[in-house]
């Protein structure tokens, strides 16, 4: 799908959420004596960013004139925000996204729109920094060589090539080498991880060019790299989580940042981690996660906003608060914090490194890299298992999961699988698993022509569409059951735990990811949720009278892929 399609259906997708949340999404409140201002930043510094802002609103700092200011901010994916402050669906005074990779990007686009204004300062200032990692476990780290041997992207692509396994280690409880890595169009940590990949196999650090990108080593070194991964993803802390949670036998090394990994050392948060995780620091170089805060060069900024914004930076960047970025697992961006504790070797980390950084390389030389990313990306398989029953009719839902389905589908490549299964009192297989390209245009026909009627025969249905993706190879493409349905199972030979205890069985990162999509009625959300958990995927609540709803679930469904 062309980037810049890509970027119109985020925008109509999210439009009706933000407009929900009150005109401009991200705007300015009346108030006489109160300047509000808004910042979208990258999700992965959360947990900081709320504890600070929620100080700073409870002190009740003033601008000059008086007014009290007010912060608002909003978490969001890096490339998910940016493109959305483009489009104009949001309007945030500030943008903080994970890295000032974005930056020249969002400069570019802006400047397209905008007779070549430019959107925000490329020198913005850095809040807390955290490094681009390969997070792996200790042991498995080990058996490659680590610490003694410096590892990298050309040892992940040279893993993934050979088809060798962990029992060529030495190790088969470890099963096969699994990667995993978010997808660019929406993440940080993806577009960082794809720049870096480049950048490795035209062996440079800096000055890469189109031409470089666009050498064939360059994209046989991404498809060795992406033969590995076992499903893409918006969220970096998600991989993190799957990671964490589910042990080496799910996930071998995925892209994280370096404060995820120390955040992998608590057990509060993560109690049943069954190895040390480290970070490998790629020996062809990295990029920090560097966090800018770039004041918007938008007409909706007013000169107060800005004044409040400066306030606010100065709170972020005084001591106390870059001490609790600290506690955090950030560096700290501000020199007068020395790095310490949690920053050390017994969290998995090097305070030293990264030694080799990476010039952000310019927007016409990312474009071809993220071309190149799609040509060689891992490729799926997915049946789709839409219920069709009569109570489908209720609320339009199953008029509403049509549409959605149909944007599902318009996204994919001519090669990726796709099957569709539909349910009432019985199941029908539409049209097996099979490359979408040649019969994009007659799935389209027939989902518009499907009609709700008769009961809800989920689970058999599920395990059905489970059990024929079973007899794919694992490994050699991303393998998904999506699942939408409104109601409790009333046709089914089998029961609620004789699925999980199937889904259970497989819990490796190549397994079949059940996407479960519960779509208002009397969907069992507990039970929708357990099934997608239990394969390591992803649940969802849609909302039939909420416009946009379940577009945008199909949506995130599909940064997985």
């Amino acid at each position: 799908m062309p980037h810049i399609l890509r970027w119109l259906l985020i925008l109509v997708l999210v439009a009706p959420a933000l407009t929900a949340c009150g005109g401009n999404g991200i705007g300015i409140a009346p108030g006489a004596n109160t300047i509000e201002i808004s910042i979208a930043y990258g999700s992965e510094k959360r947990a900081w960013l709320e504890e600070a802002v929620g100080q700073f609103n409870a002190a009740g700092q003033k601008i000059a004139s008086g007014a009290t200011i007010r912060v608002t901010a909003t978490p969001m994916g890096s490339t998910d925000s940016m493109n959305q402050i483009l489009n104009g669906t949001i309007q945030p005074t500030i943008w903080s996204p994970a890295s000032r990779i974005l930056l020249p990007v969002a400069n570019d686009e802006w400047g397209k729109r905008n007779n070549g204004a430019t959107l925000v300062d490329e020198n913005a200032p850095l809040l807390v920094l955290s490094p681009v990692v390969i997070a792996m476990w200790k042991p498995m780290a080990e058996v490659l060589g680590w610490p003694n041997k410096p590892l990298g992207w050309s040892d992940l692509a040279e893993l993934s090539a050979s088809g060798k396994t962990w029992a060529d280690f030495g190790r088969p409880e470890w099963g096969p080498i699994q990667f995993g890595h978010t997808h660019p169009d929406y993440s940080n940590s993806g577009v960082a991880a794809i720049i870096a990949i480049s950048y490795a196999a035209a062996g440079k650090t800096r000055g890469l060019t189109v031409a470089d990108v666009q050498n064939p080593q360059v994209a046989q070194f991404m498809q060795n790299i992406e033969s590995g991964i076992i499903h893409y993803g918006e969220s970096t802390g998600f991989f993190a989580d799957q990671m964490f949670n589910r042990g080496p036998g799910y996930l071998s090394a995925a892209v994280l940042y370096e404060n995820l990994v120390i955040e992998s050392y608590n057990r509060d948060r993560y109690p049943a981690v069954s190895q040390p995780v480290v970070a490998i620091y790629p020996k062809e170089g990295t990029f920090w996660s560097d966090h800018p805060y770039a004041v918007l060069n938008a007409p909706w900024v007013s000169a107060e906003q800005r004044e409040a914004a400066d306030v606010f930076l100065r709170y972020l960047l005084d001591r106390p608060q870059q001490e609790r970025a600290l506690s955090y697992g950030f560096r700290p961006a501000s020199t007068d914090v020395p790095v310490g504790a949690p920053i050390v070797a017994e969290n998995g980390v090097d305070p030293q490194q990264p030694q080799t950084l990476l010039d952000v390389p310019r927007p016409d030389v990312l474009a071809a890299i993220r071309s190149i990313w799609v040509e060689n990306k891992k490729r799926v398989d997915v049946m789709a298992v839409l219920d069709v029953s009569g109570s489908m009719a209720d609320e339009a839902r199953l008029e509403q999961a049509k549409t959605a389905l149909r944007i599902f589908i318009e996204q994919l490549q001519d090669d990726d699988g796709f099957g569709l299964t539909i349910f009432s009192d019985s199941a029908t297989v539409l049209t097996p698993v099979s490359p979408i390209g040649p019969k994009r245009a007659e799935i389209l026909n027939r989902i518009a022509g499907l009609t709700p009627r008769g009961g809800t025969r989920l689970l058999d249905t599920t395990v059905e569409a489970y059990q024929e993706m079973s007899a794919t190879p694992p490994g050699q493409r991303i393998r998904a059951v999506v699942v939408l349905t409104d109601g409790l199972d009333n046709k089914s030979q089998r029961n609620a735990q004789d699925v999980l205890n199937l889904l259970r069985q497989d819990r490796e990162g190549y397994s079949i990811k059940v996407f479960t999509v519960a779509f208002g009625g009397d969907a069992d959300v507990n039970l929708l949720k357990e099934i997608a958990e239990a394969t390591g995927a992803k649940s969802y609540v849609g909302k039939p009278g909420e416009r946009g709803s379940i577009e945008r679930v199909y949506q995130d469904i599909a940064t997985f892929f």
